[in-house]
């Protein structure tokens, strides 16, 4: 399908992957998408910055940028880098088309409505898009699509005027006759507001006083402050209504100043925020930001799973205000024939965004796309709707060809560099993501053969050996389950699942029969560590037990996040460790016990607050302390391994040191978890120079239930 993307500061339309429906969303064939000129030049004016000046901007990258560095090098920090700066970027927020796919536990809308669809880095400028159900409104019966388009720039403006709250007779200056500022005029107007409205473009101007404001200005022409001081009788207006997008703070200034005593300044653009105390204070005005669409906008829960906020309590959600807009529009009482100068094919779409910075500019400009015939793609689709073919490689003897289901950051930070590191060993021959532009992206990035949005597209390939599943934990039992049952060797990154029905359908694959298997392998890497394969051939002639304390400062995540979800974090991440004792001990677990920690308020949990202990049946005790209180000055993960009166100490896979023990010291500046020497071990069975699997399934079982032990309490 054609996409615009953002590359370098320009806009150009590429042929990526379509999309395919996903749970909890529908797929729309796009008929009409709105240009948000201001948003969206200010993205293309944004891609146009060196890296350093973008870094400076955004302090808090820099720190994460340095604390991967030091975990994991200059050369993967480079890849890294290069894959957000080059890849490209969808653009685009605001669209009509009509539905073409239902995704699973949707049940609001049916194949063929005629909807209108919100959100950036969803609602993009593309033939098709998997939008969420709550960011998609379906139109009013008869109307038209390119009007329907401009829904998203509806909502911005219309939660704009429900923020500045005003009643009949009031009088509200709007500063900006764009496009949010020309529809949050007619919306005031609406409900009985006089309006005044303020811009440097003549043009502009006369369309608004065409769509009935009270009063236009020009502050390059004339003294805005004393006209609206006039106008208002002395008194200065209610409320100011900010949608313009500039960088001075000037204008801010001015707002404040035309405001009566008690007034209000919403900023729905942007603006210089340099604020003077002497322009609030004395007037005790009032400050407000609106936030985009209304309430629901950047709350996963309502967004991506859907969680509607209850009518009663929340009236206008943002999917309520934008079918509301909808309304008004097809009922002609927000007039647009005025607005809409410009439609551009999404073949031409570089054409469209030139045109954004010319001399006549258009108000609104929007793409058109080829809706002759609607294909139903979740039912009817071909390869070539799915995959972006870049070449074609023959399998080569001793080569394995890898699959990538999910190409996350994890994935094109670890995985992809490493596979890249060793071309000897491993081709990369197919990258799958859910949004085409990003496979796409990845696959030219690291040379592969394809690009996909389709997971079937990659175990129906006969050329591919391995897959490698990086997507959301819930998702890995399932996938490699698929994967093995297609022939494929597997190596799912951790956990293997996050519910114990899950690893039961693994378990009964493998006991099903004595028939050979594929591999199926979990991205355990710290096992496979210089570090901790350093120690196993220390302790192999051990006498007695081990006795092993672990420390894992997990560091603290906000409770809303995602990792707290699906299994939590000690199934997600203390997974490691858990494998790592089992791994020392060669034994089969003997006993399980651990205490949380009880916060004193809500922002820290229990669940990633534990103290394990482990009891093996050959007598090793294993402790640990998986914490999130902890301070991030001190490493992250230590060990202590004490045994015949030998210790061995382990900081952060950076440093190794033994007492009484003659054991080669490690010193590193880079934490050295096993990444890259697990696909060594990996290629090393695969190819037979190895006759046992890099981790046993029944060691991979013990692992993971464990962990859901200790989860569940």
């Amino acid at each position: 399908m054609k996409q615009a993307l953002i590359k370098k500061g320009k806009v150009l339309g590429e042929i990526v992957p379509s999309p395919l429906v996903s749970e909890g969303s529908v797929l729309i064939k796009v008929v009409n998408s709105c240009i948000s000129a201001g948003t969206e030049l200010s993205s293309i004016a944004n891609s146009k910055k060196p890296l350093i000046k973008k870094a400076l901007e955004q302090p808090e990258q820099i720190r994460a940028v340095i604390d991967f560095a030091r975990n994991n090098g200059i050369q993967k920090t480079i890849e890294r880098i290069k894959g957000v700066t080059d890849g490209g970027k969808p653009i685009g927020y605001s669209l009509s088309g009509i539905v073409v796919g239902i995704g699973k536990n949707v049940d609001s809308f049916c194949i063929g409505d005629h909807v209108a669809a919100a959100g950036a880095g969803l609602a993009n400028h593309a033939e098709f898009v998997d939008v969420p159900e709550n960011l998609v409104m379906k139109m009013p019966l008869g109307m038209p699509f390119d009007k329907a388009s401009t829904v998203t720039l509806g909502g911005i403006a219309l939660q704009g005027v429900r923020r500045a709250d005003m009643r009949l007779g009031e009088t509200c200056i709007v500063v900006g006759a764009g496009i949010l500022g020309l529809l949050a005029q007619q919306m005031l107007q609406l409900s009985g507001i006089r309006v005044i409205v303020l811009d440097l473009d003549e043009k502009r101007l006369e369309i608004a006083k065409n769509c009935g404001a009270s009063l236009t200005l020009n502050p390059s022409k004339e003294d805005a402050l004393k006209t609206v001081e006039t106008f208002t009788e002395g008194y200065g207006a209610d409320a100011v209504l900010f949608t313009a997008a500039t960088g001075s703070s000037e204008p801010l200034s001015q707002s404040f100043k035309m405001c009566k005593r008690k007034g209000k300044v919403i900023l729905v653009g942007v603006v210089g925020m340099e604020i003077k105390r002497e322009d609030i204070y004395a007037k005790e005005l009032d400050f407000l930001i609106s936030t985009s669409y209304g309430p629901g906008r950047y709350d996963n829960n309502y967004e991506q799973k859907g969680l509607d906020y209850p009518f009663a309590y929340v009236r206008w959600t943002e999917n309520r205000n934008m079918t509301e807009y909808l309304k008004l529009v097809h009922e002609n009482r927000i007039q647009l024939d005025a607005l809409i100068n410009k439609v551009y094919s999404i073949q031409d779409v570089e054409k469209a965004y030139g045109s954004l910075t010319g001399a006549d500019k258009p108000i609104i400009a929007l793409l058109s796309y080829d809706h002759e015939s609607i294909k139903q793609l979740n039912t009817q689709s071909t390869e070539n709707e799915y995959i972006f073919r870049l070449k074609d490689t023959p399998i080569q003897d001793g080569i394995i060809n890898v699959g990538i289901i999910g190409a996350g950051a994890f994935a094109t930070g670890m995985h992809l560099p490493n596979l890249k590191s060793l071309q000897n060993k491993y081709k990369i021959t197919a990258i799958h993501t859910r949004t085409g532009s990003k496979a796409k992206a990845i696959a030219e990035q690291f040379n592969a053969d394809y690009a996909t949005t389709d997971i079937d597209q990659i175990l129906q390939d006969s050329k591919i050996h391995l897959v490698i599943i990086c997507t959301r934990h819930d998702s890995h039992a399932e996938l490699a389950l698929k994967a093995l049952e297609a022939g494929k060797h597997v190596f799912v990154e951790k956990p293997l699942a996050t519910k114990q029905e899950d690893l039961n359908k693994l378990k009964a694959f493998f006991d099903a029969d004595n028939s050979p298997k594929p591999m199926l392998f979990v991205g355990f890497n710290r096992r496979f560590s210089k570090s901790a394969q350093t120690i196993k051939k220390q302790i192999k002639g051990r006498l007695n037990p081990l006795f092993i304390h672990y420390r894992m400062n997990a560091g603290y995540i906000p409770q809303e996040s995602w990792i707290h979800e699906d299994g939590g974090r000690i199934i997600g991440e203390g997974c490691h460790i858990i494998d790592l004792m089992n791994f020392f001990t060669e034994s089969k677990i003997n006993s399980i016990s651990f205490e949380s920690l009880s916060p004193a308020n809500s922002k820290y949990s229990s669940n990633d607050n534990k103290q394990i202990i482990l009891k093996y049946e050959d007598g090793s005790v294993c402790s640990i302390h998986y914490f999130a209180v902890g301070n991030k000055s001190i490493s992250k993960e230590y060990m202590e391994i004490h045994f015949d009166e030998k210790t061995i100490v382990m900081d952060d896979y950076k440093s190794l040191k033994g007492y009484g023990i003659n054991i080669p010291e490690l010193n590193s500046s880079i934490s050295d978890k096993g990444q890259a020497d697990e696909l060594l071990h990996i290629h090393d069975y695969l190819t037979k120079k190895s006759s046992k699997p890099p981790i046993e399934f029944w060691d991979l079982v013990q692992t993971t239930e464990i962990s859901f032990a200790i989860a569940e309490n």
